[in-house]
């Protein structure tokens, strides 16, 4: 059975980091449009990447050694929101930064450690995960794509879909099919490091409603790997891959997908009269909100713990999905009840954006579905 969550402070010398962090956000973001700011962890901008691993921000969690700042998983939690909260472009770190390198760090080999992490930390590798496949749905341990041993390393065939930032990826951490076949399920898969600027890798970019094309299409055709690219345990990679989730569905990316919205919403009601402020709505997305970065928190405490609470990040991340998409249609409804009212053109556009991406909330880091399957496990429900 799943164990209660309990209610978890952030110590203070991590707290004491959102003043640094939120000084260098105001200068260096200053100008920003809400619709541009919307985009947030879906913003790519190496650039700016850079600047946080200059300051130390990026690899928080791992050891001095590799070029990390020997900080806990609180320390990140602090960044995490204060960059979301600010609608700063961290796409282009985010997945390196929160699950590849722990994933390393944990299964990796002494030269693997010592080869990724540092660069890791500098902001000089990108990472996508490589785990749907066409036709596979929401069924991951469905998937085709098979790596078979050849002399000196690895063979890899076959394709990943619904991966972010691959076209602008140094790696995939990708789960494949070592051994066995589909039908053998969790058994026979292992990931693998694979770097996409080999020969035989393609990366086809699909676009979504709003215009943007963060997400692609990856294929592996005789893919050569080397033997070391392999990471952690032949045939764990089921095992592996759940822990990493972990880390994908519990941050506040889950909670504060549609924040710049609530803000530039809040700056709108701060110019009406009391009577056109729809204090009903900012009470129920607040309280929910409240609520749920208690839980994240909570998650944050058990992974600093050492634990690897997958039933408990899966919850947060059905709940914070959900409240991601309630507030476009609730703030649209808000901004419907006063129509002699006409909201900024920055917020329309911004409430469009959202609107169309919102339904993706509850795809990415597992679908719904999928999450409600993991949590009645938990539950000892099936």
């Amino acid at each position: 059975m799943i164990e209660p969550l309990d209610l978890t402070p952030i110590p203070a010398p991590d707290e004491a980091l959102r003043a640094d962090i939120r000084a260098f956000l105001a200068d260096t973001l200053d100008g920003l449009e809400p619709d541009e700011r919307a985009r947030s962890w879906m913003g790519f901008d190496a650039g700016f990447s850079r600047q946080l691993a200059e300051r130390g921000w990026l690899g928080l969690t791992l050891p001095r050694e590799f070029g990390g700042a020997d900080r806990g998983h609180f320390a990140r939690f602090v960044l995490s929101e204060e960059l979301l909260g600010a609608g700063a472009p961290v796409s282009a770190h985010w997945i390196a930064d929160r699950q590849s390198a722990p994933l390393i760090l944990k299964v990796g080999t002494p030269a693997q450690k010592a080869f990724y992490l540092p660069r890791i930390c500098r902001a000089e590798a990108f990472f996508c995960i490589g785990m749907s496949e066409p036709g596979s749905g929401s069924d991951l341990a469905s998937i085709r794509t098979r790596a078979e041993p050849m002399p000196g390393g690895w063979r890899l065939n076959g394709s990943k879909i619904w991966t972010t930032n691959a076209h602008r990826s140094h790696y995939m951490i990708a789960l494949v099919r070592t051994s066995g076949s589909a039908q053998d399920r969790h058994q026979g898969l292992s990931q693998l490091i694979v770097d996409l600027s080999l020969p035989g890798v393609s990366v086809r970019q699909i676009q979504d409603l709003t215009g943007d094309a963060h997400f692609s299409e990856v294929f592996f055709d005789n893919v050569e790997l080397p033997d070391d690219a392999l990471i952690g345990e032949e045939g764990a990679g089921w095992a592996q891959v759940n822990a990493e989730l972990a880390f994908e569905r519990s941050g506040p990316e889950r909670l504060y997908s549609s924040v710049a919205l609530l803000e530039c919403w809040l700056t709108h009601c701060r110019a009406l009269s009391g009577d056109a402020v729809d204090c009903a709505t900012l009470g129920a997305i607040l309280s929910q909100m409240a609520v749920l970065r208690a839980m994240s928190l909570a998650v944050a405490g058990k992974l600093a713990a050492g634990g690897s609470p997958a039933t408990e990040a899966a919850l947060v991340k059905d709940l914070g999905t959900e409240l991601e998409q309630q507030i476009p249609r609730l703030i649209g409804d808000a901004l419907g009840r006063h129509p002699n009212l006409p909201p900024p053109l920055p917020l329309l556009r911004t409430l469009t954006y959202l609107e169309q991406v919102a339904p993706t909330f509850s795809l990415r880091g597992g679908t719904r579905e999928i999450l409600r399957g993991i949590i009645a496990r938990g539950l000892g429900l099936r």
